[in-house]
C-alpha cells in the first residue's frame, strides 16, 4: 500500500517565523508525536543534500531513518526522502504567508513494508495530529 496525501494547517504566526521551525529537523521531536531523536548529520543544514538521522518509535518498534534533503527554498518549502528506512517515505513541507499568519502544508508520500503496511493507513491521521501539535505550540510561544 501506498501512502500519498497532503494535510494544510493554519498557523497565526509569521511565516517566516513557522518556516524557519519546521525546517530546522531538531525542532522534530518537539512536535511529533513518537519522535526520539533527530539531528542534522552533515555540516550543512538548510540545503540540497544535507542528511538528517531520526529515530521514531511507531507502535512498539523503533524507525531509524537517514534523509536527504531533495529540495530547498528558503522560506517557502523543504523536502526531504529517506534513504535508510525500514518505512521509505518522501516529505515536502510548505509555508505560504496568508497576512494574519500563514498555511503550512505537508505532502507526504511512502511505501511502508513488513508489518508497518498493515498501519500505514494510521499514517494521515497520526501526521495531522502532529500538526495540530505544532499549531498550538507555535501559536502559545
Amino acid at each position: 500500500m501506498t501512502v500519498d496525501f497532503k494535510h494544510t494547517v493554519e498557523i497565526a504566526r509569521p511565516a517566516a517565523d513557522v518556516f524557519a521551525y519546521i525546517a530546522d529537523a531538531e525542532n522534530n521531536p518537539k512536535w511529533q508525536n513518537g519522535m526520539v531523536s533527530c539531528t542534522w548529520t552533515s555540516d550543512e543544514k538548510l540545503l540540497k543534500g544535507a542528511t538528517i538521522a531520526q529515530e521514531a518509535r511507531f507502535l512498539g518498534r523503533a524507525i531509524v531513518t537517514t534523509f536527504v534533503v531533495t529540495d530547498y527554498q528558503p522560506g517557502r518549502s523543504i523536502s526531504i526522502e529517506s534513504i535508510v528506512s525500514t518505512f521509505p517515505i518522501q516529505v515536502t513541507r510548505s509555508v505560504e504567508s496568508t497576512g494574519a499568519g500563514c498555511v503550512v502544508t505537508a505532502h507526504v508520500r511512502g511505501q511502508p513494508s513488513g508489518l508497518l503496511k498493515l498501519f500505514s493507513g494510521m499514517v494521515p491521521k497520526a501526521v495531522r495530529k502532529d500538526y495540530d501539535a505544532l499549531k498550538v505550540l507555535l501559536e502559545s510561544a
